[in-house]
């Protein structure tokens, strides 16, 4: 008798064989009397959004580092090879595992009659107990560290498996010795292991250095204007959320290879856009406490030292006249505008429809698809490994989340209406460059007077 192989999966969502997937596997193998002999676990890289991270906890920017199940498979046969599947809830489980071998052209024997499940047994062996895994943990007082992380979740249901065996499963559960015996002699089919190493959650803070660290300290000369112009635009899009995702990292770190731009310059252009921020701060003359918490917060994510950011927030204060209000100051500012066009993805914390309204309630459009013309793409995770969100990626469209969405709504919401500038010009619009639009206001006109056109006449027009 080869023992018991107990199995825990968190997964995108409950249907196996359609567009769900496994996200994490882990199995404990124990001996025939229940005794743990080793532990295995790994993220699994879906190839998809995460589906309810509310649930499993598991993050995008740790799911970059995983294996895809075709590259772990080798190693998960050789662990169930032989031995009885078992797990809380087994079918689930089961479907899951054996529609991930299947998807790579295996037929391996996960069926019903080599699969033990533990709630099914507990129920028979302790009627009265809670059918849950923590319930029943709670019950035959086994700790369960973290619910829902798969090593976690496993390791207690082999706990209760060895607790059912000393309780007489093997004489009070039908046929149990066949299932052991099925299991231990039907074949498998021959499944080359490949190298990929297992990922545990939180590798993403292990591997994911700040973009800063990647570049190098200085170059020969300094960027273009133009390049340092993109190279901010960037940076405030990422800062849209308040918050870097490794996406981003990975973004603005390529972006300064191409750019050459290095430590030094990357350093001198954050305490620049610091600057315009710091601007905002002193609304009216007077130090706004929820924008200075923001400009703090801002200043950490771009590794500026706080006392830094401090001297750049008390040197902005004069050279700001009164009730201007003035935002970052770079010509690249991401801002949503009516009638922009964004695309929701992932298992949000609240519904999508929810957003939907929300965004239509803002002026903007709810679009179902990934075009070149999307503005804003909305993502469960930020850093989420949807179609949508790659095709964003590539087209180089923002991917926030719902809180960084949140704040674009109340930017939005506070953004003043446009109105046509008295000299009848239309300036372009550095938020959507080569698209001319009317001016906020006659100041913004002259601001952008290097950009401004003289409004076109229709043929025909004239004179009248």
């Amino acid at each position: 008798m080869t023992g018991y192989a107990v199995v825990d999966v968190e997964t995108t969502g409950l249907f196996p064989g359609g567009h769900d997937r496994i996200a994490e596997i882990a199995i404990v193998r124990v001996d025939p009397d229940g005794r743990v002999e080793d532990t295995w676990t790994t993220l699994v890289d879906p190839g998809r959004d995460l589906g309810p991270q509310q649930i499993h906890g598991i993050s995008a920017a740790d799911v970059r580092h995983a294996p895809a199940f075709a590259d772990v498979a080798g190693h998960v046969a050789d662990r169930l090879r032989g031995r009885t599947f078992v797990a809380h809830n087994a079918q689930f489980d089961r479907r899951f595992v054996w529609h991930a071998f299947a998807a790579l052209g295996y037929d391996v024997p996960l069926i019903e009659p080599t699969t033990l499940c533990t709630m099914r047994t507990g129920a028979q062996l302790f009627p009265a107990a809670p059918r849950s895994l923590a319930g029943a943990c709670l019950h035959h007082g086994i700790t369960l560290d973290s619910a829902h992380e798969a090593l976690s979740d496993a390791r207690a249901a082999a706990e209760l498996l060895r607790v059912y065996l000393t309780g007489g499963a093997r004489r009070a559960v039908a046929d149990w010795d066949d299932v052991v015996e099925l299991a231990a002699t039907t074949p498998w089919p021959v499944i080359p292991a490949a190298g990929a190493a297992p990922v545990r959650r939180g590798v993403a803070a292990e591997r994911d250095t700040h973009f800063l660290a990647r570049l190098t300290p200085a170059r020969d000369s300094p960027a273009t204007t133009s390049a340092q112009e993109v190279y901010l635009e960037l940076v405030d899009r990422a800062l849209l959320d308040r918050h870097i995702s490794a996406r981003e990292h990975d973004q603005l770190a390529g972006l300064c290879a191409r750019l050459g731009i290095g430590r030094t310059e990357a350093d001198a252009l954050h305490r620049e856009y610091l600057a315009g921020l710091a601007a905002a701060a002193w609304s009216d003359g007077v130090l706004d406490p929820a924008r200075v918490t923001d400009y703090r917060a801002v200043a950490a994510l771009l590794e500026v030292p706080a006392a830094d950011a401090g001297s750049i927030l008390d040197r902005s204060a004069p050279a700001l006249p009164t009730g201007s209000g003035a935002g970052p100051g770079h010509p690249g500012r991401f801002v949503l505008r009516p009638g922009d066009l964004v695309v929701f993805t992932g298992a949000m914390d609240e519904p999508r429809d929810v957003w939907q309204r929300r965004a239509a309630a803002a002026g903007l459009v709810p679009h179902p698809a990934v075009t070149k013309r999307v503005r804003l793409v909305v993502a469960a995770d930020p850093d989420s490994m949807s179609g949508k969100a790659r095709k964003a990626d590539a087209y180089g469209i923002p991917v926030v989340g719902e809180a960084g969405f949140r704040r674009a709504l109340d930017d939005l919401a506070r953004t003043p209406p446009r109105r046509r500038c008295p000299d009848g010009c239309v300036p372009a619009d550095a938020v959507h460059p080569g698209r001319h639009v009317v001016a906020r206001s006659a100041q913004a006109c002259a601001d952008l007077a290097t950009t401004c056109r003289p409004r076109r006449v229709p043929p025909g027009a004239a004179g009248k």
